[in-house]
């Protein structure tokens, strides 16, 4: 590459073509511009923008369509994808309605509000999550034990009351997964395993037209695949059709890989697709981009930035460990060191030690944490910081609920 070449940043390229960032991404991982890695981060020569604009002019001005990138597996999945990237930017309104149990601070609530659906109802049992939860939506949550058989109802009734008289198209729940256990070639369930019956219960009430069950990837390996096919075989008695597999959340423009698995299930004979990934991994957002900023901020309690205090000899140790690696040997998945010029390692808050700042001496703040797992600036977090920080590291990242969602609507639309 010839010296001169004048090289434009992804927010160079975005203002030239009066689009956004996200759409860059797109069209570089389309391979409809090409762009040069310098550094780990994307650079694109004027001539190649240039060619893209005559392309586009070629094809009548219009956005240059792509065929989505299909993740590979870790199992012989069988998923149906959907491309979501036309209304990932410009999300039209409609009528599809959502709950949520085991809802936490409500990162899958603001996914499915993002992608337009009309959140009636949550349910937890975390009083700081509750109070987290009450201050950034309008709509009732139910605190309380899901076992609880008068809790239970309330949800339930809540629910209805909210829908008046029509279906509900989506519930969704984190269910605990730890009450599995094998006995000879059979899968008990032991007590702990209570709130994934409670779940069931609820749903062979309420019977809504989709169901999205969220999960840690490993529970794919669980008993080796017999949790993840019970969990289907109980699912399908219920009168619905599920799909599964598992979504990495950078794909979806969240600054962090992290894989879930995600069941999906419908009892009104649509497919249920999952969303094909909307940037590849060299494309990803980076920590870089998500928190720089954020060095320069004043320490402010009302926006949830209050840097942690460590002694130096803490700042010496933190400083020293390299980008991905953990401060400890024992605890390799906290006290971790964010990459900054990737997308973040899994965010985590793990007995109090959490993910390392890439650039300063400490621990991410609490505002970083939530930028990190996509949640807007305007979403502020209640209870002490330690409870804030356990909120944002159980919660599911907004923008990939909300990729679910756009998948959910567009098989309601295909139908």
């Amino acid at each position: 590459m010839d010296i001169t070449t004048k090289m434009l940043r992804i927010e160079d390229v975005a203002k030239k073509l009066n689009v956004s960032q996200k759409s860059v991404r797109r069209y570089i991982h389309a391979g409809k511009i090409k762009s040069n890695k310098i550094g780990g981060v994307h650079r694109v020569e004027e001539s190649e923008l240039q060619y893209f604009l005559n392309l586009s002019i070629y094809e009548n001005g219009r956005e240059v369509k792509y065929e989505p990138v299909i993740p590979k597996s870790t199992k012989n999945d069988i998923v149906n994808w959907i491309d979501i990237s036309d209304e990932w930017e410009n999300v039209k309104s409609n009528n599809f309605t959502s709950a949520d149990l085991f809802c936490g601070a409500g990162g899958m609530a603001k996914g499915f509000e993002m992608a337009g659906f009309n959140q009636v109802a949550g349910l937890d049992w975390f009083k700081e999550a509750g109070m987290t939860y009450r201050q950034n939506f309008q709509h009732p949550l139910i605190e309380g034990d899901i076992t609880s058989s008068e809790i239970k109802k309330k949800f339930i009734d809540t629910v209805k009351k909210q829908l008046k008289r029509k279906d509900l198209t989506v519930l969704s729940g984190g269910f605990p997964c730890q009450g599995f256990s094998m006995s000879g070639s059979r899968i008990v369930e032991d007590p702990r395993n209570s709130l994934y019956k409670d779940m069931l219960d609820i749903i062979k009430d309420l019977q809504p037209q989709f169901i999205v069950a969220e999960n840690v990837k490993g529970l794919r390996s669980m008993l080796k695949g017999k949790v993840e096919d019970k969990i289907k075989k109980d699912i399908r008695a219920l009168g619905y059709e599920v799909n599964v597999t598992v979504l990495n959340s950078a794909d979806y423009y969240v600054p962090q890989k992290r894989e879930r698995i995600i069941f999906i299930a419908n009892r009104t004979g649509n497919k249920n697709f999952h969303p094909s990934p909307l940037i590849e991994e060299g494309s990803y957002v980076t920590t870089k981009e998500a928190i720089e900023d954020l060095i320069k901020v004043k320490d402010n309690k009302e926006i949830n930035h209050v840097r942690t205090k460590h002694k130096d000899e803490m700042k010496k140790r933190l400083a020293a460990v390299p980008e991905g690696k953990s401060l400890y040997d024992n605890y390799s998945d906290s006290w971790k060191k964010c990459p900054w010029n990737e997308a973040s390692c899994t965010i985590k808050e793990n007995h109090g030690g959490v993910n390392i700042h890439p650039i300063e001496p400490r621990v991410i703040t609490v505002r970083e944490m939530a930028r990190l797992q996509s949640f807007p600036d305007e979403f502020i977090f209640k209870g002490s910081k330690a409870k804030q920080m356990v909120q944002i590291g159980n919660a599911v990242p907004p923008l990939m609920a909300k990729a679910i969602a756009l998948g959910i609507k567009k098989a309601i639309e295909k139908k």
